[in-house]
């Protein structure tokens, strides 16, 4: 049983007892006594204060074994409700009615975020992963045992609610937000929530989920800009282990190691940034960030790999680089992206 519910039956039982000795006294009374004075003589025998009887108990023996009886039940239940209350505020709702005020605080100020629709075993995974890297996000899920899960892996920020509802999009910031991914258990969820996220957001990137490789394309049709079959990545895993087995444990390696945050990232050359103009050797991005350049792909989409030193930075460049998470975090920072984040 919850802490609300715990404190609404303990309520409840209190006024079930008060309402009872009010009867009887109000019986054993006679016409004398009125409503109020029965109410009064209810209320100081459950508290054991006690001030004087309003109601003569003397001539009415069976009415103080009710009152023994009465007193004996009141204490048991009046313990009872200031447990319960002291639970629900110290304890529970109160704590979590606190926090989820701080939570909406802090989505309504957010920014160029992530949003991630589904709390599952996928959702949870990815959800590491952001935390890991630095990256503000909101987790959008109906399921409130799921969000529990989720907000002990971190402070994470969540909303209860269907990702395809528009309502709870908007709460999230959708149209304030770089990027969306929609891992729910079903395809035809995931399809509805690619939808709505586009229309709300045309700019907005959004990844999506999928069980079944025929609703790749269909998912690319209606908005998504990468849809991901678990499957096939599954498949292409158990391929990579049996022909190059050192490539996936220095993959492993990189994502699993606790002493740091090795990743392959991803630095976005905006036309102002004061990287333009320069060339590569310029930026020492080895020696200033401890970064290795894997590659850049050129505004045209033209992808080069291993760049030369000589490489002139232009604006709407992309540069794949691979280091720790801060140090790439500094990296887009001294490029002039103002994309937030948080330590890791």
């Amino acid at each position: 049983m919850t802490l609300r519910k715990q404190l609404i039956l303990s309520l409840l039982l209190l006024v079930v007892v008060v309402l009872s000795a009010v009867a009887v006294y109000m019986w054993f009374g006679g016409p004398e006594v009125t409503l109020l004075d029965a109410f009064y003589m209810a209320v100081i025998t459950v508290s054991t204060v006690g001030y004087g009887e309003i109601v003569d108990t003397r001539s009415h023996p069976e009415l103080r074994l009710f009152n023994i009886f009465f007193i004996l039940i009141g204490i048991g239940i009046m313990l009872y409700v200031f447990s319960a209350s002291t639970a629900f505020i110290v304890e529970g709702e109160l704590n979590h009615i606190f926090r989820r005020r701080k939570m909406q605080k802090l989505i309504r100020d957010m920014h160029d975020h992530l949003i991630i629709c589904g709390a599952g075993e996928t959702g949870a995974y990815l959800v590491k992963e952001l935390l890991k890297t630095g990256n503000v996000f909101v987790v959008i899920d109906h399921d409130e045992g799921r969000l529990e899960r989720i907000s002990q892996l971190g402070e994470v920020p969540v909303l209860k609610g269907d990702g395809g509802d528009e309502d709870v999009l908007t709460a999230a910031r959708i149209q304030h937000a770089r990027g969306l991914a929609s891992v729910l258990p079903e395809d035809k969820d995931n399809l509805l929530t690619t939808v709505t996220a586009r229309l709300l957001n045309p700019n907005l990137r959004i990844v999506a989920r999928c069980a079944e490789a025929p609703m790749i394309e269909k998912l690319l049709r209606h908005g998504a800009n990468s849809a991901i079959s678990p499957n096939m990545i599954g498949g292409m895993r158990l391929a990579s282990e049996l022909i190059r087995p050192s490539v996936v444990n220095f993959l492993d390696v990189m994502l699993h190691d606790q002493s740091g945050t090795l990743r392959v990232e991803e630095i976005v050359v905006a036309n102002g940034s004061p990287w333009v103009g320069k060339k590569l050797r310029d930026l020492d991005l080895h020696g200033r960030y401890e970064l290795l350049p894997l590659a850049v792909r050129k505004p045209e989409g033209e992808m080069k790999f291993n760049p030369r030193d000589d490489t002139v930075i232009v604006g709407g460049d992309v540069w794949v680089v691979m280091g720790d998470v801060d140090n790439a975090w500094k990296a887009r920072d001294a490029a002039g992206n103002n994309v937030p984040h948080k330590p890791t």
